[in-house]
Formats: structure tokens, sequence, C-alpha cells
């Protein structure tokens, strides 16, 4: 078996890089000869971008020429958007290999890809009607939205035909994908996993000194909820993030005065100082989240987790550990009750080292995506 992993990286990298290199890792850690091409939003430019969008692609014969080369079997695509696009699986394809596309967002139906506006979730763009997103113009400007509205409609009939196999990283994920036109009996959950060296052996949550929140400042990801929810409790609250909300955010914590440190993007080593001095994980989001990476990292480091109601997130930390979402009052009072008690916070976080070890490992991976690709024939 031989792997050709495809990745459109995006302008600002995130979770769905790591989740390429996880990938990357787990073929790695079992002996499978794997090679990664990818393309970079960042350095294509607009006009490029838009021209592959409408195209399916950009140059699909490189994408043949790199599976002939290795002789994979397997071709598996992350972000398809816009360089790869449906003529890139074509070709993988026509090379003799089979097609697995990994739906990390809702990117295969939504312009943005986060299926969220104007506050709350939005899944009005489903089975190849895209309108919505461009009546709403989702993408924020006008041209760019056409662009995404016209290439999105048009490239869906291919990409169901160009792929064997579709997976998604939750069970949550899947459902939603399905109603959205994804074939039921062709789509599976692949979660995520943690690398056996990030699994602390004890919790150390009892000593920590402060809330942590892990993400891209949007408006999707419920900061401003945890801003209000820090403000309530008195719980004091790192945010560890960049993106468009800073700003609001900002007047948020000095309105409110709210005991919250933006500390904007940090690098791995920070973060992984962060989780050992945190006290609590707060993960507030107001979407449709498919996964929350940050919140298994929390989990691994023995980090108790508080979680909105929202997307897969009562799966990966358990529905006990959830409140409603857009709650600011439900999130402070299960701050507050974590942070006055260290014995519990010490418990629960060795519970939720043991549920990332049990459910989220990367042997669990490993035997899923081998067996997946095994059932391609």
């Amino acid at each position: 078996m031989k792997v050709l992993i495809l990745h459109n990286r995006y302008r600002v990298s995130g979770g769905e890089e790591r989740a390429v290199e996880l990938h990357a890792a787990a073929l790695q850690g079992a002996g499978v000869e794997h090679r990664l091409l990818d393309r970079d939003s960042a350095v294509a430019g607009r006009g490029r971008a838009a021209a592959a969008m409408l195209r399916g692609g950009d140059d699909p014969r490189a994408v043949g020429r790199a599976a002939t080369e290795l002789g994979a079997g397997i071709v598996h695509c992350h972000n398809m958007q816009p360089l790869f696009g449906p003529r890139a699986l074509e070709a993988a394809r026509s090379s003799g290999a089979r097609v697995v596309l990994h739906l990390h967002n809702f990117r295969l139906f939504c312009a943005i890809g986060v299926s969220f506006r104007d506050g709350e979730p939005c899944f009005r763009c489903h089975h190849g009607t895209t309108l919505p997103g461009l009546a709403l113009n989702c993408r924020g400007s006008l041209p760019e939205a056409a662009v995404y509205a016209a290439g999105l409609a048009r490239q869906l009939p291919r990409v169901l035909a160009a792929v064997d196999r579709f997976v998604a990283p939750s069970g949550y994920a899947v459902g939603q994908l399905t109603a959205l036109g994804v074939p039921a009996d062709r789509i599976r959950a692949l979660p995520h996993y943690l690398p056996d060296a990030e699994l602390v052996d004890a919790s150390q949550a009892d000593t920590g000194g402060y809330a942590l929140a892990v993400g891209r400042l949007a408006a999707e990801k419920g900061f401003e909820t945890a801003v209000e929810a820090a403000a309530i409790a008195g719980v004091p609250l790192k945010v560890a993030g960049e993106g468009p909300l800073r700003p609001a955010l900002r007047r948020l914590v000095s309105a409110r005065r709210a005991p919250v440190e933006l500390l904007g993007r940090v690098d791995g080593r920070e973060l992984r100082r962060l989780r050992r001095g945190a006290a609590l994980f707060v993960a507030p989001t107001r979407g449709s989240e498919s996964f929350g990476l940050s919140a298994l990292e929390a989990m691994g480091a023995g980090v108790p987790v508080v979680a909105a109601r929202a997307g897969a997130l009562p799966e990966l930390v358990g529905e006990q550990r959830c409140v409603p979402r857009d709650d600011p009052q439900a999130l402070a009072a299960a701050m507050r009750a974590l942070w006055d008690d260290p014995h519990r916070r010490r418990a629960d976080g060795d519970a939720l080292i043991a549920r990332a070890g049990e459910r989220f490992s990367q042997e669990r991976f490993t035997t899923e995506l081998l067996a997946l690709y095994a059932g391609l024939g």
C-alpha cells in the first residue's frame, strides 16, 4: 500500500494542517510508504485562486504524475480548494488509485466552510444549491461570492463521481454532511488522535492558575461568550489565538473589566506551557464544530474542559462537561465550580487523560485508517 496525500494549505494555518501532519505521522508509524503533495493559498494570489475555483482545480496533471511515480494505490485528499479541486481527484482516479476525500468542515457546500453566519449555524447551501451564499455575500465580496457559488455548484457532481470514500472527524460531522448531500453509504467517521507522547501521566490542574481558551478569533468560536463568562465568574482567562474578532474582543474585555488576557498567536512550545499551567480549558464555540483538536490537546494534558453543547464537542469531551451554546451565565457557573474545587479539577483532568487514551489514540486511528484503505479493494 502506497498513499499520496493532497492538501491545499489555508492562508492562515490551523487545525486542519495539524490533522494532515498527524495523518502522515500515523502512516509513518505503520510503515506505509507515502508522500505529501501540497499547495498553498497564501502564495497563489486571488486571481489564480478564482480561476482554479471556476475550472475545478489547477494543473491536475501534476497529481496524476505524482500518483504514478509513487505507485499510489490510495490518494487521500484533505482540503482540495481551490487549487486541487475535482480535476485533481479525477486525475488520481485515472492513475488507477482509489480516492479518499477528508471533509474537515463544510467547504464542499459552504463558501466559507464553517456554515455560520448572523450569530448561529447556517446550512442554507446544500446539495449543490449555492445561491444563498451569493445572496448573503458570505465571502464579504460579491465577485468572490459569485465565484464560489458557481464553482461549488459545478464541482459537486464531479466530486461525488470521483471519490470512493468520504471521511469526517466525528459522528456529528458525518450526520450533518449526509444531510447536506454526501451519500450516506460512502462516508464514515474517522476521529483525530493525540500522539502518545502528548498524553501526560497525571493531571496538574489542581495547581493551575487560570482558565485557557485556544483558537482562531472568529465569530463562530464564541470567544465573546468566554469573555463574558470570565467577567461574571471572576475567573482569570488567557486566550491564545489571532483573528478578525480581536479588536472587538479587546473592547469587550475593557468594557466588562474582565480578567482576560488576549495573548495573540503563540507557538507550539508556548501553548504546551500554557496548558501545563491551566486550571481548566474553555471551548465556547457558537458554531458547528466538526471535532475540536484544541480541546483534545487539553484533555491529553490533563486539563478539565468546559465546552459548549455544539457540534462534535459533546462526543469529544462527554455530555456532562457541556453547557448550552452561547450562554455566558451557564459557562460562568461551570468555570467557577471547577475553579473553586482543585480536587475536582485534578480528578476530572485524570479522567480526560484516560478518555483521550482510550478513544483518541494513535493506535485506534491507524487501525481504522488502514481498515478503510483495505476496504477500498
